[in-house]
């Protein structure tokens, strides 16, 4: 069964743009988690981590504004 994408406003985003996945978001257990990799979000919108394909999106409508 696929998950949703995880939906995030441009306030979740760090400064550079991005998050860290696993993510609180994303609900991940310790047991399940993976080493903590970067996801660039803003550049186009969305991201999917590498170790378990979740996907990250900014919500309708939310921009980031440049740095």
């Amino acid at each position: 069964m696929l998950k949703p994408p995880i939906e995030l406003l441009a306030k979740d985003l760090n400064g550079h743009g991005g998050v860290f996945c696993p993510n609180p978001k994303a609900d991940m257990a310790l047991w399940n988690s993976h080493p903590k990799v970067y996801l660039d979000v803003a550049h186009t919108g969305h991201a999917k981590c590498p170790y378990c394909s979740t996907e990250y999106k900014l919500k309708d409508g939310e921009h980031v504004s440049a740095h």
